[in-house]
């Protein structure tokens, strides 16, 4: 048999989620200051460089110094083409877990929870846009959504990097309202990213039916803590 290639020290870098958002940060194939990855993670400076420093020396990134800056980017494009070919099986993954759940969820009603677009829609959507408002994690802004400070960290603690979904090439966050109800939900990047991360949970499974979401016992509890008063 033909040797295979050994991927578990490429696997170690990314398990972590820290370097796996820096490594989503560099996708463009941009040049970026350690200082301004950090920033874009939510990392202290010091710790941004020590996961940079793993990633440089696994051949994942490559190191510039222009000054006393440090600049890091991709080793290679095939590095960026891989990065999202995980992300991509992250999805499905996540996709193909939910389905073989044994224990049977039972079926809440299109208007309770679903997919609007690439976003969660439904009752369960406009009750976690009303209890983001509420807490300060994003505030109304001259007729715009924006994602406040205490909000970035909030969720940058669930994996979520906001900072780093203002680099996509799409609205960072937008108040979104669907034909089945008047109430706003969370739309843009960060509606996608959250929808993404419920399903990589658990707590949301997809149904035959198109745009129907079925939600877990934990997923109903866990989805109605979030900016939750204390």
């Amino acid at each position: 048999m033909e040797h295979a290639p050994c991927i578990s020290q490429i696997a170690a870098l990314l398990a972590d989620p820290k370097r796996s958002a820096i490594m989503w940060a560099l996708l463009d194939g941009a040049s970026r200051a350690a200082d301004e990855l950090a920033l874009l993670v939510g990392l202290s400076t010091s710790s941004a460089g020590a996961h940079l420093a793993r990633l440089a020396s696994g051949g994942l990134l490559r190191l510039e110094t222009r000054g006393k800056k440090r600049f890091f980017r991709l080793a290679a494009p095939e590095v960026g083409t891989a990065v999202q070919a995980l992300a991509s099986a992250s999805v499905i993954s996540a996709e193909v877990i939910s389905r073989s759940v044994a224990q049977p969820l039972p079926q809440l009603p299109l208007r309770r929870a679903s997919v609007c677009s690439d976003h969660l829609g439904g009752e369960l959507a406009t009750a976690l846009y009303q209890r983001l408002l509420g807490a300060g994690w994003i505030e109304q802004c001259d007729q715009r959504l924006e994602v406040t400070s205490v909000g970035i960290s909030r969720f940058a603690e669930r994996g979520i990097f906001v900072p780093a979904l203002a680099l996509r090439q799409r609205e960072t966050v937008c108040a979104c309202i669907d034909c089945s109800d008047v109430h706003p939900h969370l739309g843009g990047a960060l509606g996608a990213g959250l929808l993404q991360l419920f399903m990589q949970l658990g707590w949301l499974r997809a149904t035959e039916e198109a745009c129907t979401l079925q939600v877990s016992s934990n997923g109903q509890r866990e989805i109605s803590k979030i900016a939750a008063a204390a």
